[in-house]
């Protein structure tokens, strides 16, 4: 019988396409020089999570009708001892789940899971750590440094996924982090480990690993340079759960958000404090956003935006400046430079105030990202405060969306974002008018106000 031969393919590491010739543009992502070359080794004959007998198989997939009681099907969760991480993840760390966190380098994914695995053994729960990046000294200093000591830890230093299967077999842990998944290697697969195929790959034995023991597997991806996690598409549609963990690294607090999750709500937001103790949660984000702002500012507005279901304060700074050059500058940071050039071109247009011949700085103070269009109500308000020298009082706060015809739309959640500035002691509310009958279970005192307003003149109005 002849054997099987080897065939060489190239790979795109972008999206994972394959041809049988090397190309310097991707045709079906279009990125330029991602082509690497591998080679194909035949089909193995176990594929997906049926390696077991067909015994274990079909009692492991035994379907459930849903007349049953909600006990039997109810999803289990660990606590991980940190609210913040507990919230984002929908309630707790569930049960056999895959997840997968994502991070740019040194922003502190190691310090995050070695803390949850910390908080998971109090609660009596067995964690493995196995690190493809450093040894287990390394890995046992810094909890060490961080103050975990937990017999119901165990951590290791191995690349080979075969062996990492096995050990995990072996010690049947409730919780497998696996740091990274870009280290891991099958020794079947003639490729380099992070290539799309050795990821995709590794990442389906450890869907089925999860799916099959009921061990909870965690990933940490590395981020590329445009801050989208590495590695093919398909990992982020196999997890159950795409965390994202990021900071501005003039800032020592951390952001942690729910991009996908099967278990809970999506888009949540989690929001931690980096010190020599490791990574502290940060209770009410909103106070720490704002604890630098003046009392009468120039160009600087408070906004109440909405990460998940929680509502979080933040500042909007604004600065114009009149502009010699024929095509003036844009500038955001926190927010979308399109957004800003629609709202330039609104508040030009209807309130005549000749911003098309000025530069324009937008920055969202914290390192925030906003990208709900409730945010441009703020937005407005600082640019024409700025522009016309006028101060916007410290204790107003604004949301709304702004179209093209200038009318200010309504948003959504707004009585949990006029408690929240409530809470803080915020007195003026600027609202969409057509927000207005949202409003009837709010109450408030009667030093405080909502103006509701229709359009760019009437917050105009206010403003002066």
């Amino acid at each position: 019988m002849a054997k099987s031969k080897t065939k060489t393919i190239y790979t795109c590491q972008n999206c994972g396409a394959q041809r049988p010739r090397w190309e310097g543009k991707c045709s079906d992502c279009g990125a330029w020089n991602s082509y690497v070359e591998e080679l194909q080794m035949p089909e193995v004959k176990t594929r997906g999570w049926s390696t077991g007998s067909p015994e274990r198989d079909v009692a492991a997939s035994k379907p459930v009708t849903l007349d049953q009681r909600l006990e039997e099907v109810k999803l289990d969760r660990f606590d991980t001892s940190f609210e913040e991480l507990n919230r984002v993840l929908g309630g707790g760390l569930a049960k056999g789940s895959f997840v997968l966190l994502g991070g740019s380098p040194g922003i502190g994914k190691s310090t995050l899971l070695l803390q949850m695995a910390g908080g998971l053994a109090k609660n009596k729960h067995k964690v493995l750590y196995i690190s493809g990046e450093e040894s287990v000294s390394q890995t046992g200093s810094r909890a060490h440094r961080l103050d975990i000591r937990s017999p119901l830890i165990e951590i290791g230093c191995e690349s080979n996924l075969q062996t990492v299967m096995e050990l995990a077999r072996f010690k049947k842990p409730d919780v497998l982090v696996v740091d990274s998944i870009q280290t891991m290697f099958l020794p079947d697969l003639q490729a380099a480990p992070g290539s799309v195929s050795q990821v995709r790959e590794c990442a389906g034995h450890l869907m089925g690993l999860a799916k099959q023991e009921g061990i909870t597997v965690i990933l940490i991806g590395h981020v590329t340079k445009d801050g989208s996690i590495a590695g093919p598409k398909v990992l982020e549609h196999m997890v159950d759960c795409v965390l994202s963990f990021d900071g501005d690294v003039s800032y020592n607090f951390r952001l942690l958000r729910a991009l996908k999750n099967r278990f809970g709500a999506a888009h949540e937001l989690g929001v931690f404090q980096m010190n020599s103790r490791g990574l502290e949660e940060v209770s009410n984000p909103s106070e720490l956003f704002l604890e630098e702002r003046g009392d009468q500012l120039i160009g600087s507005a408070v906004f109440a935006s909405m990460e998940g279901t929680r509502p979080l304060l933040c500042e909007v700074q604004a600065l114009t400046l009149s502009s010699p050059m024929a095509m003036p500058r844009r500038t955001a940071l926190g927010i979308d430079i399109n957004r800003l050039h629609l709202l330039t071109a609104v508040l030009d247009r209807h309130l005549d105030i000749r911003l098309a011949h000025s530069d324009i700085f937008i920055n969202v103070v914290g390192g925030l990202k906003l990208v709900e269009p409730a945010s441009d109500l703020a937005v407005a308000a600082a640019v024409l405060s700025t522009e016309g020298r006028r101060d916007l009082d410290s204790k107003t706060c604004f949301f709304g969306e702004i179209g093209l015809t200038g009318e200010v739309r309504g948003v959504s959640f707004v009585e949990q974002r006029i408690r929240e500035a409530d809470k803080l002691g915020f007195q003026h509310f600027v609202i969409p008018f057509s927000n207005k009958r949202h409003l009837e279970d709010v109450k408030l005192s009667k030093d405080k106000k909502i103006s509701f307003v229709k359009n760019v003149h009437d917050l105009n109005r206010i403003i002066k």
